[in-house]
This record gives structure tokens, sequence and C-alpha cells, in this order.
């Protein structure tokens, strides 16, 4: 399919630039109204950075459908044990589709909880395999939202940016992300560099240590009372802000936060033992509201880093007593504070994001350390060593019994997808930014705004995760688009109203996928990508990771001739190379790797038919060349060769041939420039006849760009 560039760019988000300032509610026209404080035109113009983290919401849950980001018309959903894509999931007795939760019918805003806990979201993920989300999560865990069931949701990512790679940190609940929200890390840091992992003494697999052990008892704000499990002892981001003199702040009612879940410093010694009248006390277990937050916005006092709290019934939390309609309201509140100083608003970052998914399905594979096999042999490899990435379950006290796939030796993370607003004078237009981010990219841009150090964050996540900082222009040139933003002063009446329709049940056939088709204007990503494959005597496959970028990358491998496998997964540091190798003797020469990297990267390498006594030996390498692909093909054999090559996606003309003559090489190009740098094509062979090869992706050329205009389905 080819796209006319007429066409392609009317796709592009952008087109509501047109809606009257006049049309948004006061708050909002404020926010996209003030001008960014433009001093040195980099991070260091931010003074102020505002983090939200609400409760439990899944991306694809909340923006699968939307357009441009990478929802349920992404063109490459990995594969699944039955060989199907990753949509069919199995609840042990059918399979299960994503659905659509429709408010208009259902009772779907107050739609129950899924379980999230260490032992089913292990279970679920199946350590890359990805089939049983229904099975251990339960059915309701792939339901979705549209536009129209979520406005203000929507509104707000097309007013800003929306981070479409952005994971949670750990594969479980709330605690564990919560603390590494807070701190960097789930695991003691210190024990990480020994290469120790982790175990339930000095991590939190669970829910378990923010929790107040009595809370009808232990009431704020007097400190002393008992919490479950024994403290942690490295810094939190607080402890080190404190040192460091930098002005920070924690605005929460203490009694009002799942008693004390949201609260991740809970789980550490510094704040256990803060004394009323402290500076971690007074600044971080007292209660300051969002009125304080808008008193201390207007006279000029707002610290440089705050943190908010929400209360539980505006927290988002599905299964009540919240719904996104509660939450929306609250982070319209929140912005209300904000920008009621348009002087401190111009100089401000808000962040708004999820503690963890609740269980609701995700289709991206998270870019997780590399699985054990059950014979202990790691299933793929890294650049830089993995040792304290893991948790060990010792005695299998957190793992389900039938989570038999692996050893006690489990991943951490990174986990599933969770959507992140970045709201800011700097941030504005409707972008979306694919950079892999999850939250310890939080302590990471407090880190590069403030000159600190956060002891807690690994170096597998630093060289893996991006700071968030590729989502703004600190420039200030961009101009924002404009759209409607819905007040969400009636989350009561909507509510109410819920209540008396009738509960959504899961659909008896599957539902058509859906997808808004369209584009988002895209941030530059950091992204260099190759892999190459090696086929020697038909008897090993071998591929060679390389990343000539600047971000290390996690490279999933799925071998479809043998999906009963765990997937291997590969880290490999920016300016590092890695190799491994497949037995291909076993399937007669046969082999089917199919490799996945961030922002729909694919290579796949297939011989499908075992022929014998085939003299040419077919191979070709893809390369980017300003902006552009260009492949280079090769011909090892002693017969001669031909080549045929097909777009997939993007571009008319074709098939193209290259015919080699034994020992030849020949060098290909194919120009971009009229699909925003994206890029699809099939390679085969006449004389190798299962030969394949495909090439797919988004080549980087250091601009920023557009979304795949081939993502979507309606």
């Amino acid at each position: 399919m080819t796209i006319d560039r007429r066409k392609f760019l009317s796709l592009s988000a952008g087109t509501s630039a047109t809606i009257a300032l006049a049309a948004l509610p006061l708050s909002i026209r404020k926010a996209l109204a003030v001008q960014a404080s433009i001093d040195t035109g980099t991070i260091k113009d931010v003074k102020h950075i505002v983090i939200l983290m609400q409760e439990n919401r899944g991306f694809d849950h909340y923006f699968g459908t939307m357009k441009g980001v990478r929802g349920y018309g992404d063109r490459f959903p990995v594969p699944l044990e039955s060989g199907k894509p990753v949509w069919f999931q199995s609840n042990g007795e059918r399979e299960i589709t994503p659905f659509h939760m429709d408010a208009s019918k259902y009772n779907a805003y107050l739609a129950p909880s899924t379980p999230h806990s260490f032992s089913d979201s292990q279970a679920a993920w199946n350590q890359g395999k990805f089939g049983f989300w229904p099975k251990y999560k339960n059915d309701n865990s792939m339901g979705y939202y549209k536009r129209s069931d979520i406005p203000f949701q929507f509104a707000l990512a097309e007013s800003f940016t929306i981070c479409d790679s952005y994971h949670c940190s750990i594969t479980s609940g709330t605690d564990p992300n919560r603390i590494t929200f807070f701190s960097g890390s789930n695991f003691n840091p210190d024990l990480r560099a020994q290469g120790i992992n982790s175990t339930d003494t000095d991590s939190e697999p669970n829910n378990l240590r923010c929790w107040i052990q009595n809370p009808e008892v232990d009431i704020w704000p007097e400190p002393g009372y008992t919490y479950k499990g024994n403290a942690f002892k490295w810094p939190t981001i607080p402890d080190v802000l404190e040192e460091a003199g930098v002005s920070w702040r924690i605005y929460q009612d203490p009694n009002d936060n799942w008693t004390g879940a949201m609260h991740g410093c809970l789980a550490f010694e510094s704040f256990r033992t803060a004394k009323k009248g402290s500076p971690i006390y007074n600044n971080g277990m007292s209660h300051w509201s969002l009125d304080d937050l808008a008193a201390q916005v207007k006279d000029g006092t707002l610290p440089a880093v705050s943190w908010v709290l929400p209360p539980q019934s505006f927290s988002e939390h599905p299964g009540g007593p919240s719904s996104p309609q509660k939450g929306s309201n609250f982070t319209e509140q929140v912005l209300n504070a904000l920008t009621s100083n348009p002087e401190v608003w111009s100089k401000t970052v808000f962040f708004l994001t999820f503690d963890e998914n609740d269980g609701q399905f995700d289709h991206v594979p998270p870019p997780a350390v590399p699985s054990f096999n059950l014979d202990g042999t790691l299933a793929g490899g890294s650049t830089l060593p993995l040792d304290g990435e893991y948790f060990n379950d010792v005695e299998r006290g957190y793992l389900k019994e039938d989570d038999t796939i692996s050893g006690n030796v489990r991943p951490f993370g990174l986990s599933a997808r969770v959507p992140m607003y970045v709201v800011s004078p700097w941030s504005k237009g409707g972008w979306v930014d694919s950079e892999v981010f999850d939250h310890t990219s939080l302590a990471m841009f407090i880190e590069k705004r403030f000159g600190v150090t956060v002891p807690g964050i690994s170096p597998w996540h630093r060289a893996v995760c991006g700071d968030l900082s590729s989502a703004f222009d600190f420039s200030g040139h961009e101009q924002a688009d404009l759209t409607q933003l819905p007040n969400t002063s009636n989350y009561a009446v909507t509510d109410a109203q819920q209540m008396t329709m009738p509960r959504y049940s899961v659909p008896a056939q599957h539902e058509a996928l859906y997808q808004e088709r369209g584009t988002r204007y895209s941030r530059k990503l950091p992204y260099e990508l190759h892999v190459d494959s090696l086929v020697e005597d038909d008897a090993t496959v071998s591929l060679l990771f390389r990343n000539t970028g600047t971000r290390g990358v996690v490279f999933h491998v799925y071998d479809k001739l043998h999906l009963a496998r765990i997937p291997r997964r590969y880290t490999v540091e920016a300016g590092r190379t890695l190799a491994d190798i497949w037995d291909s003797g076993s399937d007669n020469g046969r082999y089917d790797l199919w490799v996945y990297g961030p922002n729909g990267f694919v290579r796949a390498f297939s011989k499908l038919n075992a022929t014998a006594n085939e003299m040419a030996r077919p191979e070709c390498q893809l390369d980017y060349v300003d902006g552009d692909v260009s492949i280079t093909f090769h011909n090892t054999g002693s017969a001669s060769c031909r080549f045929m090559i097909e777009d997939n996606a993007y571009r008319s003309g074709g098939p193209w041939v290259i015919e080699l003559e034994p020992g030849d090489s020949k060098q290909q190009s194919w120009s971009l420039a009229d699909s925003g740098n994206w890029y699809d094509l099939s390679v085969s062979s006449d004389v190798n006849r299962g030969f394949a090869r495909r090439f797919a992706g988004r080549v980087e050329t250091g601009k920023h760009g557009l979304s795949d205009p081939m993502m979507g389905t309606d």
C-alpha cells in the first residue's frame, strides 16, 4: 500500500489547533495559554516538578483505542504459544479478547478491580509467553474504554504529551511500585551491587511494608505506630533532596491514603523514625491539602519537587470507591492549583502516572531482564551484569503452585505499561513519546534537573530507561494544539447513574479490535538498532544485536517454531553488540525467529522449507542512510540466486528483483521521505524457497516525526 503524501499529512495530529481557547475550562485555558519561562532553553528553566501518581490503570485499558499510540492497531503483536496473536488470551477454558466497557450501556466506570499481586502477575506474564492474563487476573482484565467513555483523559493527553512506552517498574502491585517510585529501587541497592538477588527480607514483592499495622488505632499525625514488615534503610528521593538542600513536599491527607499504601516512603527507616518537627515529618508525613498547594503556588512558595497523593475516593482505583470520573476531577483540581499563578506555572512540569496496571491487560511485552529456563540457563543475555536484578522466592511462598515455567528466581521488572501524561508549558501540542520509561525515569529527571544522585536506581534501569527529558522542547518554540477538556465536576451524578445501569459482561463472541486511525506528532527517539543473521550449514542460526544509538534497549526474540519455550530477551547497552545462537539442525534446517524492540522495531528471520542440496546461500542486512534504508544482498553459495523485495505497508512500486552470481553482493536503497521515515520490507529468494527476512520500524533522524501512519483499525 502506498501513502499519498497529502493524505499522509492529513492523517497527522494538529488539526485541532483551530479550536477556540474559549471552549476550554478556565484552568486549562490558563495551562495552555501560559508560555514557558525561557532563560537557558534547557531543563534548568524548570523550577518546579509536581508528580501525581494515581492507582491501577493500564495503558491499553485507557488508551489502546487512541490514534497515534501503540494500541490495538499494533501491526506486530507478539505471538502466543497457540500461534495466535497476543490478543487471544486464555482464561483456562476459552479465549478472551479485548472488549469495550461501554459506559453508555453498562455500569463500566465502577468496574471491579482485578488481582494484582506478585503471584498472579508472574503467572499471567508467564516469563514473556504472555498468554494467560484472564486466567490469573480474571476475564475483566481484557476490558477497555474508548474516547467517549473517558473524554477528560483523552483530552488531557491530546492537549499535552502522552508516553506510550512508560512501564510500571515491578511485576507486582502497589507497594513494590510505589517504593520504587519514591526511592528508585524495590530492593537493597547495596546487596544488588554485590550481585545478590533480593528476597522478601530486603525487597517488597507484595503489598506489606507501606501499610499501617493498626489503622483504626494508629491515627496521624503522631508518629510511633507500627508497620507491617521491617524497614528499608537506603535513602528515599526526599532524603536525597533534603541532604542536597532542594525543597520538597508530599501533599496528602495521611489518614486517607489506603492506610499508608500510597506513601511508598513509609517502607523506609528515615520516615518511620521521623520525629514531629523534623523536615522529614513536616514535609513528608503531615497533612498538606490541595488548598495548601494552591496557596503555595499563589504566594510563590511551591517547593522544587512535590508529590501529590490523592484520597482513596479520588485515586482512580478500579472497584471503588473511585472511578475514572473522580480521578479526572482530582486531576483538574491539581491543575487548577498549579495554574492559579501563571508565573509559577510557566516554570512547572506536572507528571501524572499510575503505580501499576491492576491486572488489566496490556499487549506490549515489558522490556525486562532475561528469565531463567527450568534448567537454570538464562533465556537471553546482556552486555551488563544482571546479578541482583531478580527476586529469589527461596521457599516459593509467593509464586502460584502451577507457575512452573521457570524456577524460583524471577525478574522483578519492568512490567506492564501504564499511562504517563506530561503536562507543562514545554510539552503542549498532543505529542506522543515512545521512549522506554518507568518509575525510575521520574527519579532520573529529578537527578538531571537538580544535580543529585538517587543511589537506588540500578545500572540496568539507567541503561534501558530514559529520564523523560525527551518529552519536552525546552526551547519553547512549539505551538500547542488546543483540545477541549470536558468539565469534570459532575462525577458524582455520573457515578450515581452508573449504579442504576446493568453490570457489563464479557462478550460471548470476540469483538473486532478497534483503534482510531491517524497519527500524532512523535518525539525523536534515541534508538538506532540493528539485528543481523548468519546461517551456517543449516545447523545453527546466529543473531547479532547491535545498538548504535544512545540508549540501551531490550530485544525480545520469539521462536515461532518453539513457542512453548520462554522467549529470549537481550539487554544491549548503547554502543554495544551481543550475539546468540539457535539450533536449527533439530528442525532440519528450519527456523522462524521474530525480534521485537521499541517503537515498532521488528526483524524476522525465517526458513520454513527444509530443502536439500541448495547451492545458493542468500543473506541480506538492512542499514540506515540519511533517514532512508539500504539493504545489502549477499550470495555466499556456489549457484546464482534471485532476491524479491516487497513493501508491506508504506509505498507503491515493487516488487523489486535483485539477481546475484555466486560470491556477489549488491545494495539497494529506498527513500522514506513520504512515510515519515517508517518502513516495512520483506525479502525472499527464488532458489532457497523457505528463505525470508522482514525489516520494519522507524528510522530516527535526530528530528521529531510522526507516529506510525499505518497503525489503527477503523
